[in-house]
């Protein structure tokens, strides 16, 4: 019931966060997998860009971090603490990358948001889910009527909220699913922090 608490929608039926947080992160790609490369529509601070994960892992590890969706009570609180501790996962040697089905337009908004990514992480678009299920996630259908803490309707799905370490090499170092969004950026960055150093 904590955890629940802590990932809590605003304004989204009950049903929408029994769907959305009833996904297992069990079926999602484990480490020493290779993670599936990718290229997406991506915001920071407001500004669209396009994201490749091959370009981005040439400078380093890449936290490539699922929610569910932007502008939702713990998709808030996830991009605001990778926000916050952004110069710690930069300092460990890794950037960031938050991918959801939301569209750029919602994206946009949610970088350039002091509230939640700050314009200090980009947030990438997989619309139509293709990047979460490569990934091996669950996508739930959206719910009709379903609203977002800004009272604005959620007209997509959700991915399950996992994060993936990915290393320089293209590897999955670590996994993380099924805890709190605090606790997944706290796991996040001690994995960063275990990679070996090659990365």
């Amino acid at each position: 019931m904590k955890q629940l608490r802590n990932l809590a929608l605003v304004a989204v039926p009950a049903a929408v966060l029994a769907m959305t947080w009833a996904l297992p992160a069990a079926a999602s790609l484990q480490s020493g997998a290779a993670a599936p490369d990718f290229t997406a529509p991506a915001s920071l601070s407001g500004k669209e860009f396009s994201f490749s994960l091959k370009a981005a892992l040439l400078k380093g590890p890449v936290v490539v971090y699922f929610y569910p969706s932007a502008f939702t009570g713990g998709c808030n609180i996830q991009a605001h603490e990778f926000a916050e501790n952004k110069d710690k996962f930069t300092a460990a040697g890794a950037s960031i990358i938050g991918v959801s089905l939301d569209n750029i337009g919602r994206l946009n908004d949610f970088s350039a948001d002091p509230a939640y990514c700050g314009g200090k992480i980009p947030v990438a678009s997989d619309a139509d889910g293709k990047i979460a299920k490569s990934y091996d996630l669950k996508v739930a259908d959206a719910k009709s009527g379903a609203k977002d803490s800004r009272g604005v309707e959620i007209n997509h799905g959700f991915a399950e909220r996992t994060t993936f370490i990915v290393t320089k090499e293209g590897k999955i170092f670590a996994t993380i699913g099924g805890v709190s969004p605090q606790e997944n950026v706290d796991q996040a960055l001690q994995a960063v922090k275990r990679l070996p150093a090659k990365n």
